[in-house]
């Protein structure tokens, strides 16, 4: 038998052996404890008729004594000489009454008291207790005869008048007493003792159930029952005493039968379980194994005929296994195929190009070439995702007829890949490139509507841009990179300088996350200059980094990246707090200007991080502003006209930076009513070129007083720059004249120079 532990064979042979062993041991219990029971219901009742046969036997003892006392007591000559005193003849018929009626002890007790007759045997405690149970009318009973007890009767003595008694007393010994046990059907000890020496917890009461006791870890029964005393020193009782342990011990082989016959039954249960559970499991035992064969990766069948459940169960197993590898199936192509299109997707096509890298051989090549389609949201965004859906199926059909001998695959978005294998190291990739580029010549029709596409591509080659799939993808990525920043509609070959560039990009993207969370920023702060009123208005923050091994980082090139990677909004919200801070310690209410990058504005806590900022530095809302440029406006114009009177409802300023520079700025001045229009540095430089930048300040700043805006000129530099601004209206200057940006410290010191009217116009370029 196969006896593998665990399993549902031995687990149901155990169950049945289990309930088995539990019913036929309650069985024994309920056995046991009835056997018990009834042991102690016979020995209960037995001792009750022993006890009732002892005081009968007492009884008749006495009333046999009592006849002969009777016949002495009531002889005329015994009466006459207890009449005259006559202890001779009294004592004389004393002997002949003992040795007739075969008793040791017989007396005379007078009526005070006095006894006639051989009574040392008696205390002078129990010669007075006998007296005074004589007194009160006591004719039978114990007494206690030279420290043992005796079963005693009195007959009175009537001269007529009770002249005393005659008292006969025959000792209960224990020999007498072991005479009476024999009469008994259970193997009893019997004796009298007073009620005052009665073993522990024993007590005299008239129930016939004995009181059981535990002795030397053996079970006792006793039964005490009171019986009459004409004694003076003691309260008599019968007590029996009866050893319930060895009365069950006579029971015992019949339990331990029972048990035999118990273990008998549970080996036969166990037995008996184990073919039951061999014909249930059996069939079940194939299910197990056929499910771990599919397990294991291999197809099963199980051929089970039965009719009942676990057939039913064979037959929906095999249904489900059928289905499961059909779903499998359908998984695995899923899993390595696009949805939409039913190209490979980015594990297939990384596993194809693995594949055709491990069977290059010398003298071939294996290309890359990693495409994205230009302006692709903006067809989603216009024409709804189901256009931008037909898109990408067609751009699908188009590569895979155009490149039939290439793997082409969906990366996802609007990103495809396409890998072309064994192609000669001599040969030009120039022609594949531009075989891809035919792809995109058609517009897409999208229902009646034609839709041109273009797409960017990025090429690499191997072996000399890679041996391995992901160095392979990541250059042409970097390729494809390139080409975006070229200008779209291109393509571009991976060049090391690429991958250097973005090894730097990365380092810097990473050194960026490192210098805001160490502290590495500091802001410097630039006068901005009133014309019209001859000072000082407030300063420009502008963000500067602290690198600790490369010094200072240019803004021009970590504020892209930060833009670009997200940065710039834990950033700028750092520069607003920063700005809100040191304003806030100025000696002077002046303005201080923070620029908000585009990115930063679309975020959804620009307006929190400002409320926290005025909040926590105490700045008047008055004293900050905001400067943003057009492109906040590129996206969703009603979202950000909405932002911006929010803010100006705080009481922030709002200023519009590199006015003119954009080709829509004039419907952002109709559009929200700026605080300021700052004009871009090049129409100050071009002052003195004669390109008529002048013309152009005077319509800028004509426009802003009709508007009622402030108009501030970035850039200037030198003395002629400020009176051409003088003459043409600008209201504010800023630039290096008076001041190059200078750290928080040195503000001071610029309030103190420009508050200096002798000190204004000196250049400090």
């Amino acid at each position: 038998m196969n006896f593998r532990v665990g399993s549902l064979r031995l687990r149901i042979a155990v169950i049945y052996a289990l309930l088995f062993a539990a019913a036929f041991g309650a069985v024994i219990m309920v056995a046991s404890g009835g056997i018990e029971a009834y042991a102690a219901r016979v020995i209960s009742r037995d001792m009750a008729a022993n006890a009732d046969v002892f005081e009968e036997i007492l009884e008749l003892r006495a009333r046999e004594m009592r006849a002969q006392a009777d016949v002495l007591s009531g002889d005329f000559g015994f009466r006459k000489a207890v009449a005259l005193g006559d202890n001779l003849t009294i004592e004389s018929a004393l002997d002949s009454l003992k040795a007739r009626a075969g008793v040791p002890e017989a007396f005379v007790v007078e009526a005070s008291g006095a006894i006639i007759g051989d009574a040392r045997a008696l205390s002078a405690k129990e010669r007075r207790g006998l007296f005074q149970a004589l007194s009160n009318g006591e004719s039978a009973g114990i007494v206690t005869v030279s420290d043992n007890p005796a079963s005693a009767v009195a007959a009175p003595i009537q001269l007529p008048d009770l002249a005393g008694w005659l008292v006969l007393a025959e000792p209960l010994t224990k020999s007498a007493l072991t005479s009476l046990s024999e009469l008994s059907a259970i193997p009893l000890e019997s004796r009298i003792v007073a009620a005052n020496k009665l073993p522990q917890n024993i007590t005299v009461t008239s129930d016939t159930s004995p009181i059981e006791r535990s002795e030397d870890g053996e079970r006792i029964l006793y039964r005490a029952s009171a019986l009459p005393s004409l004694s003076g020193s003691m309260k008599p009782v019968l007590l029996l005493r009866h050893s319930l342990s060895e009365a069950l011990s006579e029971y015992r082989p019949l339990i331990w039968l029972l048990a035999l016959l118990g273990v008998i039954g549970v080996c036969a249960t166990i037995v008996l379980g184990w073919l039951i559970a061999r014909g249930i499991t059996r069939p079940i035992a194939k299910l197990d194994a056929a499910a771990q064969r599919v397990a294991d990766g291999h197809h099963a069948f199980v051929n089970v005929r039965s009719r009942d459940e676990v057939g039913r169960l064979a037959t929906s197993f095999n249904t489900m296994i059928e289905a499961i590898h059909d779903r499998e199936r359908k998984i695995s192509h899923i899993a390595l195929h696009d949805i939409l299109t039913d190209l490979p997707n980015r594990k297939l096509f990384t596993e194809q190009l693995n594949s055709a890298l491990a069977r290059m051989t010398n003298g071939k090549r294996v290309a890359v070439c990693y495409l994205d389609l230009d302006n692709f949201k903006l067809i989603n965004d216009t024409s709804g995702h189901p256009a931008g859906d037909a898109v990408l199926k067609e751009i699908a059909r188009r590569l895979t007829s155009f490149m039939p001998g290439a793997v082409v695959s969906r990366q996802g978005g609007d990103e495809f890949a396409v890998m072309i294998a064994d192609i000669e190291a001599d040969e030009d990739m120039l022609g594949h490139a531009e075989q891809l580029f035919h792809c995109f010549d058609e517009p897409v029709m999208i229902g009646r509507q034609q839709v041109p596409i273009n797409a960017s591509i990025g090429i690499s080659c191997s072996p000399d841009d890679g041996t391995e799939a992901e160095t392979l993808i990541k250059n042409a990525d970097l390729a494809l990179y390139r080409a975006k920043q070229e200008g779209k509609a291109g393509y571009q070959f991976f060049e090391q300088a690429m991958d250097d560039a973005a090894r730097r990009r990365r380092q810097l993207e990473l050194d960026l996350r490192i210098a805001l969370s160490e502290g590495q920023f500091e802001l410097y702060f630039q006068p901005l200059y009133s014309l019209s009123e001859e000072r000082l208005v407030g300063f420009e923050s502008l963000l500067r980094w602290h690198h600790p091994q490369r010094g200072m980082v240019s803004p021009a090139e970590f504020i892209p990246l930060a833009e670009e990677t997200g940065l710039i909004i834990p950033i700028g919200e750092w520069v607003i707090r920063e700005a809100c801070r040191q304003a806030a310690q100025w000696p002077e209410r002046l303005r201080v200007a923070v620029n908000v990058s585009s990115i930063q504005f679309k975020s959804t806590n620009l307006q929190n991080a400002i409320l926290q900022a005025l909040a926590q530095s105490g700045l008047e809302p008055s004293l900050l502003e905001v400067e943003i440029t057009e492109s906040v406006f590129i996206a969703d114009i009603d979202q950000t006209l909405d932002l911006l009177h929010k803010l100006r409802s705080l009481g922030v300023r709002i200023s519009l930076d590199d006015f003119g520079t954009g080709y829509s700025s004039l419907s952002y001045l109709r559009s929200f009513p700026f605080d300021k229009i700052k004009i871009d540095r090049s129409f100050v430089t071009d002052l003195d070129q004669g390109t008529g930048a002048s013309a152009i300040i005077r319509a800028i700043t004509t426009l802003a007083g009709a508007l009622g805006m402030e108009t501030l000129a970035e850039g200037v530099e030198a003395e002629d720059q400020i009176e051409s601004l003088r003459r043409e209206g600008c209201q504010q200057v800023q630039g290096f004249w008076y001041s190059r940006p200078v750290p928080g410290g040195e503000v001071g010191r610029i309030v103190s120079r420009l508050g200096d009217p002798g000190a204004r116009m000196q250049s400090v370029a």
